[in-house]
């Protein structure tokens, strides 16, 4: 019966999450998926530090974390009509590029 509950609770959760960051602007989607960029070099750069194995691989976890956590939270915040308007400005910048 309690896990039935918790399993409620943490899909309510979820689901109040989801629906605020969708809530955010394009703009602040932009902005948060730019974000994992600099996380994604720090968690391989840091791997040159003069540090103990140990905490280079705690740099990494939690860098990396963070990466993916900004990559998730900005496409949740872009959405799917986000994501391809995103693809197009893209896509005309090549073309315009080409010309």
């Amino acid at each position: 019966m309690k896990l039935h509950s918790l399993k409620k609770f943490i899909s309510n959760l979820w689901h109040k999450l989801r629906t605020s960051l969708q809530s955010l602007s394009f703009r602040t989607g932009v902005i948060v998926l730019l974000c994992c960029i600099p996380f994604y070099i720090l968690s391989f750069a840091q791997m040159l530090l003069p540090i103990s194995v140990t905490a280079k691989g705690v740099l990494w976890t939690i860098l990396f974390g963070l990466a993916k956590t900004c990559q998730y939270g900005g496409l949740t915040i872009l959405g799917v009509e986000g994501y391809k308007r995103l693809k197009n400005k893209f896509k005309r910048k090549e073309k315009d590029s080409d010309d």
